[in-house]
């Protein structure tokens, strides 16, 4: 294992951590947070010549792509991060039992957690302030799209690591072939949890070929639901933010289910995409209710246009008769991420918070808001659409566990 020296560092590093100060680590993302925007430029530099390597058009160009505001904005989130409670030691449970023995369930750090994802340089940051506030290393396999960013962004953070006197091995970025995916989905004994960050395919292989625990974040395939009941205005501007405020995340809209009493609304709904060059794949009643939607722009669905995480300008259309199809579409489509319905009936909207199984469910919201630091979490290390341990966004609590300390006064048992 040609990584295995990075994985016993990083076990050894881990334990290090429970010495470490509160202050201490605020201190130190701060110093972070500052030093990644008096690099800008130089991050700049890096990133370009990652994106000088991707086809503009490619989904994951955009979160690839680092800008003066959004290392700006990284750099705002894990200030935030530093600023909330610190949760190690937190007393979860405390009783005595009758026989005097006492107990108190704290939360404890997993300890090393593995991340694998994809091109999004941003993921470098937040995982490592993430794992810093809550107690953790973490070892980081990014893909070769950002090699040259995250090789910089892992630099800056390992100077500021030395320069505040910590141990800089609780970070540590494996090369980006795919041997080191590999290695990592197996490095029994060193890694503690492993969350895949990316493509479907990505998140497939890693639940497939992992042999160490694996937390999965799934892909986003989002849909928003127009009951007969909902507002106009509120149906008009909640679709259209979900569809194009940010295309290549996975809490964007990518199918919108709207009821048949709505369909003389879908023009003014998809009136504003003309602008962002939508792609419509709509069912033969939406098909018809388009109005002067753009020809070239406008497809009828099939089968296939369903059931897609498009992470682009792309969008079906879904026509129901009532809340029930669209449960039922819902039911049959949904990755379990974001869910959403837009409706003024307190009925309708109870049982769409009721029936829909996905990690956050949204009444009269964009399904944009799916997202650790708008959630007030401070940054995400990933969105879980399982149901065992964490689910939605993960950030400071979902990266501990909890452990028992038991006080007697020379108790033994019969």
């Amino acid at each position: 294992m040609k990584c295995l020296s990075q994985f016993q560092n990083v076990k050894e590093a881990a334990r290090s951590m429970s010495q470490v100060k509160k202050a201490d680590i605020v201190d130190l993302l701060n110093a972070v947070a500052d030093e990644a925007e008096k690099n800008i430029e130089s991050l700049l530099i890096e990133n370009k010549k990652d994106l000088d390597r991707m086809d503009s058009n490619d989904p994951k160009y955009d979160r690839l792509k680092l800008t003066k505001d959004r290392i700006e904005g990284i750099a705002g989130e894990m200030r935030n991060v530093a600023q909330l409670p610190f949760p190690i030691s937190e007393v979860l449970e405390e009783k005595t039992l009758d026989n005097g023995l006492k107990l108190k369930k704290v939360r404890v750090p997993l300890g090393v957690i593995g991340v694998i994802y994809e091109a999004r340089p941003n993921v470098t940051f937040d995982v490592f302030a993430l794992c810093m506030q809550s107690g953790n290393a973490c070892v980081l396999k990014g893909s070769s799209d950002a090699e040259y960013s995250n090789k910089a962004i892992v630099s800056l953070i390992h100077g500021v690591l030395k320069a505040k006197g910590f141990n800089s091995e609780v970070l540590q970025l494996l090369p980006p072939d795919r041997s080191a995916a590999t290695e990592l989905m197996n490095a029994i004994g060193y890694v503690d949890i492993l969350i895949p960050r990316g493509s479907q395919g990505l998140i497939n292989s890693v639940r497939e070929n992992a042999n160490i625990p694996v937390i999965e974040t799934g892909a986003g395939i989002v849909h928003t639901y127009v009951d007969a009941s909902a507002d106009d205005k509120k149906a008009i501007d909640v679709v259209v933010n979900a569809k194009t405020r940010r295309v290549s995340v996975c809490n964007a809209l990518d199918c919108l289910v709207i009821h048949k009493d709505k369909l003389s609304l879908l023009p003014q709904i998809l009136a504003p995409m003309k602008a962002f060059d939508v792609e419509v794949f709509a069912d033969e009643d939406a098909f018809e209710a388009a109005g002067d939607y753009p020809t070239q722009l406008l497809q009828k669905a099939d089968e296939e246009s369903y059931g897609t995480e498009f992470l682009a300008h792309k969008m079906s259309i879904k026509t129901v008769s009532d809340i029930d199809e669209a449960l039922d579409h819902i039911y049959k489509f949904s990755s379990k991420h974001s869910e959403a319905i837009i409706a003024e009936d307190a009925t309708v909207i109870t049982q769409f918070f009721n029936e829909v199984d996905a990690a956050a469910v949204y009444a009269n919201a964009s399904t944009a808001y799916t997202d650790g630091a708008q959630f007030g979490l401070g940054a995400e290390i990933g969105i879980s659409t399982q149901k065992l341990h964490a689910r939605g966004p993960m950030a400071l609590r979902e990266l501990t566990s909890y452990k028992w300390l038991v006080t007697g006064d020379g108790h033994t048992r019969a």
